[in-house]
């Protein structure tokens, strides 16, 4: 916040200087401007490319759906699943991306005997609600999403959620306890309803949406190969109906400078002869500055760090909400679920699959958790992805048939090939260099605080 404010302050003068009609930024001065206009809209980019790919289709299915409809994923994620980085293997998703510069969008959560609930995010990656406590036993629950411009009256029976911006994303997670479990799911499934309120108060079928081959693609790869012309433009046209937040009003002060803002016009001949050249720069160290200006969130545990609040309700931490878009967006709030990373052994090496690694918890240490969490610890390869493996085995969980050692605790097995000791234990992890992500949903405090320690990682 404090190097921030100091931007901040540095920009105003500057600004200020060249409305009464002082010297015209160097150009140094001009990408420094460039460079936090990049970080601060990059979530709201990614999140209409998110949106345009997840909305490419006529009518739902495998996951996709029109805008304002749900779309149910029938199987768990597998190494094609190539939409969202470091998906999760636990839980069955319902997608829902919303436009509610029209019309509000209601939305019916059927009560569970599980763990389910929907995040709601708006267009700035930011959390405003969680629908549901994870542990759904109770009645089930109507909710209507208001946007920015809804003044009608709110049918009996409804739970107001009020939006700040017209689009978003919604992700509903229903944990799976398996193949033979996909039947349960797809009966809660069928008993949730979304549509905006006029179809809901008239009962007409939902229309069709619009399948555009444009649209096609991995929504992160989209969003980072946008040059500075393609990517500001679609800036200043998203921030008209998604506005940035009332505290960010300086910042968006100090980006008019350089004609980022809504409805304003970039001019992409300010950022000189060697732009093409300066554009990539600042991309290929933009996610290890982050990761450095950051550092104060990423909560270290053992061989593992997960990142920390404000994740998922971020105020000002534009830095932080970039890192996480990068790396993991549509993150969970921490009182919802941590999501601990680890890239090295307990000698501070890269893991790679060259070598073989045992993940060892102590007797009753395994991750803890509230009533209907859950864990789990999954591997990807370096490009974020679900590793591909002939098992089809991408995690090992709380709900896997792993097997304990005599004394109560837990050796897993992390490597490219089947372990002597059997493949209950084993996580296969590829060729190649990787990464662990252990997921802890509804987490005990213990977790939180720290008093809880993470497994050590050890080569064999």
């Amino acid at each position: 916040m404090k190097k921030l404010m100091i931007f901040l302050t540095a920009i105003l003068l500057l600004t200020s200087g060249i409305a009464q009609g002082a010297s015209a930024m160097t150009i140094d001065e001009t990408w420094a401007l460039v460079r936090e206009a990049y970080i601060y809209s990059f979530p709201l980019v990614l999140m209409d490319a998110t949106l345009r790919v997840g909305t490419n289709i006529e009518e739902p299915l495998n996951g996709k759906a029109p805008i304002n409809q749900a779309g149910h994923a029938r199987t768990l994620a597998t190494a094609k699943f190539r939409q969202v980085v470091t998906p999760n293997v636990d839980t069955l998703y319902t997608q829902i991306f919303y436009d509610l510069s029209e019309d509000a969008l209601v939305i019916k959560k059927p009560a569970a005997d599980r763990f389910l609930n929907f995040q709601v995010m708006d267009a700035w990656s930011d959390t405003v609600a969680i629908l549901g406590t994870g542990a759904d036993t109770q009645d089930e629950r109507i909710y209507l999403l208001t946007g920015p411009d809804f003044e009608d009256e709110v049918p009996e029976g409804m739970t107001r959620v009020e939006i700040p911006t017209a689009i978003g994303w919604i992700l509903g997670r229903t944990v799976c306890y398996g193949p033979d479990d996909l039947e349960n799911i797809y009966d809660i499934q069928s008993q949730m309803d979304v549509r905006t309120l006029s179809l809901w108060l008239s009962g007409e079928e939902q229309p069709k949406g619009t399948y555009m081959p444009e649209n096609d693609g991995t929504p992160i790869q989209m969003a980072i190969t946008m040059g500075p012309k393609a990517f500001f433009d679609r800036v200043n046209e998203l921030l008209v109906q998604n506005p940035g937040y009332p505290e960010d009003a300086p910042v968006l002060e100090a980006l008019s400078a350089i004609g980022v803002g809504p409805g304003l016009t970039f001019d992409p001949s300010i950022l000189g002869e060697d732009a093409v050249e300066r554009w990539k720069a600042m991309l290929s160290g933009l996610t290890a500055e982050l990761t450095e200006s950051s550092g104060q969130f990423l909560v270290n545990n053992g061989s593992f760090r997960f990142m920390g609040e404000p994740i998922s309700r971020f105020g000002q931490e534009y830095d932080y909400r970039a890192l996480v878009a990068i790396g993991g967006f549509g993150a969970n709030p921490v009182d919802v679920a941590v999501y601990m990373k680890t890239g090295f052994d307990d000698a501070h090496e890269a893991l790679n699959a060259d070598n073989e690694y045992i993940l060892h918890f102590e007797p009753d240490a395994l991750p803890p958790h509230e009533e209907n969490g859950f864990w789990s610890i999954t591997a990807y390869g370096d490009d974020d992805f679900l590793i591909d493996n002939p098992l089809d085995r991408y995690s090992i969980s709380d709900r896997s048939e792993f097997v304990l050692n005599p004394d109560g605790s837990l050796d897993l097995y992390l490597q490219s090939d089947e372990p002597a000791e059997g493949a209950a234990n084993w996580l296969p992890v590829g060729n190649e260099g990787f990464h662990l992500f252990m997921r802890i949903y509804l987490p005990d405090t213990s977790v939180l605080d720290g008093s809880w320690k993470a497994p050590t990682l050890t080569k064999r």
